[in-house]
C-alpha cells in the first residue's frame, strides 16, 4: 500500500518535505504559501517535526520525499555515520549561516565585557582563560552531532586553544529546547539556529556573543535532501521544486516582503513563534541582551545573493574534514569521494539553465580564500563573490584536504 501511495504522490506531482521550526526551513514554507510550487506543477505537503534524528528517520524510511536538513548529516548518513549507509542528494542549499552562539548572562559577560558581538578570537581567548579557571568542563549545547553549528563552534573552540571534549563538553539539544534547556542551567551555552537564541535573549536566559558568519563568512548551512534514488526516480520534480525554491529565495530576500513572510513563517504550522522575532533574523538583525539595542549585522542569514543556493562540492569537503577530525577516523579517499558526490551541482544546474539564473562554471572553489570582492567564472549569467573567510584566515583548498585535516589535527 505504501508503494502504490507514493507512486500515486509522484504522478500528482505532490512532495512531502519535513522540517524543523527554524528560520532557515523557510524557502519550501515560502514556496508552498506564495505557489511557486504550484507555477511548477508540484503540491508541497509540509511536516513539521521537532528533531533532526525525527526529520532524517521520516525521510530514510519514505514518510518525506526530501527533508530541510544540517548538511553534515546528509554527509554523514551516506557514510554510515551512526546508523547503516544510505546515500543521500543534496541539489540544493537552502541557506549560509543563520546560527549565533549565545551564553548564560553572567558567562558572556565573561568573556565579552564590552558586550555587542564580539570579536572571535578575543571571545575565544577570553573563553580559553575562563576555562583554565572555572574548576569545571563548561557544557555547550549544539543541534545534532552531525550538524554545522557543532563543527563551526568546534572550529572556533579549537582555533582559540579550547580542546572541545576535554576542555568543554558539547551536548544534542533539539533546536526548539535549546532556550529551554539554558533557561534551565542545563546547558551554559548554545549555538542554533533563529528563532531560539531570540528566545532565550527574550526570556532574559542567555546573550548573543557571536553569529556563525563570523567564524565563516559564507558558511553552509540548512540543504534540501533527497534519498539518492527517490531524486533519480523523480528527477522532473526535484529540478521542479529547485526553481521553485529559487524564486521563493528571490522573494524572501526583497525588503518589501520582510513583514508577510515573517507573519507565515510565525504561523502554528510552522514555526509557532513572534512574528516580531522571526522578522528581526530574516532582517538580520537581532537584540543580542535582554533591554539592549537592536543590532544590524548584515549577511546574517544568507539565502539568495553569491550563488547561496550551489552546492558547492567544497562546502561538502568542508563537512567532511571535520567529520575525520573530530570522529578521529583516518582520512579514506573512497569516502571522501563519497561525501563529494553527496552535493549534486548537476542537478542544480540542469533545473535552472536557460532560466537566467547565475550558475558558476566551476563545481568546487577554495573555501575561506576571498577578502575583498571577486567576479568568478560561469557557466550562465553574472555573479561576484564577497568575502567568504574564516575567522583565523585559513582557507580550504579541496585540492589539498587530506594535508588540511592533518594540518588540523596538529594545530
Amino acid at each position: 500500500m505504501a508503494g502504490e501511495a507514493a507512486s500515486e504522490e509522484a504522478a500528482s506531482g505532490e512532495l512531502t518535505i519535513g522540517f524543523l521550526p527554524l528560520v532557515d526551513a523557510c524557502l519550501p514554507i515560502l514556496a508552498r504559501e506564495h505557489g511557486f510550487a504550484e507555477e511548477e506543477g508540484l503540491s508541497l505537503r509540509l511536516v513539521r517535526d521537532m528533531s533532526w534524528a525525527t526529520v532524517l528517520d521520516r525521510l530514510l524510511y519514505g514518510h518525506s520525499d526530501a527533508a530541510h536538513m544540517v548538511a553534515p548529516l546528509a554527509i554523514a548518513t551516506t557514510l554510515g555515520r551512526g546508523r547503516p549507509a544510505q546515500p543521500l542528494s543534496v541539489p540544493f542549499v537552502l541557506g549560509l549561516n543563520g546560527n549565533a552562539i549565545t551564553m548564560r548572562p553572567d558567562l558572556a559577560k565573561a568573556v565579552n565585557p564590552g558586550g555587542g558581538l564580539g570579536d572571535p578570537a578575543t571571545v575565544g581567548a577570553a573563553l580559553k582563560a575562563h576555562v583554565e579557571e572555572a574548576g569545571r568542563k563548561l557544557r555547550f549545547g549544539v543541534v545534532h552531532r552531525y550538524s554545522s553549528h557543532n563543527y563551526m563552534l568546534r572550529y572556533w573552540l579549537a582555533a582559540c586553544g579550547v580542546q572541545p571534549d576535554l576542555d568543554v563538553e558539547i551536548t544534542t539539544v533539539a533546536p526548539p529546547f535549546c532556550a529551554d534547556a539554558l533557561e534551565h542551567g542545563e546547558v551554559d551555552a548554545i549555538c542554533v539556529g533563529e528563532p531560539w537564541n531570540s528566545v532565550a535573549v527574550e526570556r532574559g536566559a542567555g546573550e548573543i556573543v557571536l553569529v556563525t558568519a563570523q567564524i565563516w563568512r559564507r558558511g553552509v548551512e540548512k540543504v534540501l535532501a533527497f534519498r539518492e534514488r527517490v531524486m533519480e526516480e523523480r528527477r522532473g520534480q526535484a529540478e521542479a521544486l529547485v526553481r521553485a525554491l529559487r524564486k521563493a529565495g528571490e522573494h524572501f530576500v526583497d525588503p518589501a516582503n520582510l513583514g508577510a513572510n515573517a507573519a507565515i513563517l510565525a504561523r502554528p504550522e510552522y514555526l509557532d513563534g513572534d512574528a516580531t522575532l522571526i522578522g528581526r533574523a530574516i532582517s538580520d538583525r537581532l537584540l543580542l541582551a535582554q533591554g539592549g539595542q537592536v543590532l544590524h549585522y548584515p549577511d546574517f542569514m544568507f539565502q539568495h545573493r553569491e550563488a547561496a543556493n550551489f552546492p558547492w562540492v567544497s562546502q561538502a569537503e568542508w563537512l567532511y574534514s571535520q567529520m575525520v577530525r573530530w570522529d578521529g577516523l583516518t582520512f579514506d579517499p573512497a569516502d571522501a569521494a563519497k561525501a563529494a558526490r553527496v552535493f549534486r551541482p548537476d542537478v542544480y544546474r540542469s533545473a535552472l539553465l536557460g532560466t537566467g539564473e547565475p550558475l558558476p562554471g566551476a563545481s568546487s572553489k577554495v573555501e575561506g580564500s576571498l577578502h575583498k570582492p571577486t567576479s568568478v567564472s560561469m557557466q550562465q549569467g553574472v555573479i561576484t563573490l564577497e568575502n567568504n573567510s574564516f575567522f583565523d584566515c585559513r582557507p580550504f583548498d579541496p585540492e589539498l584536504l587530506e594535508s588540511y585535516i592533518e594540518s588540523q589535527r596538529r594545530s
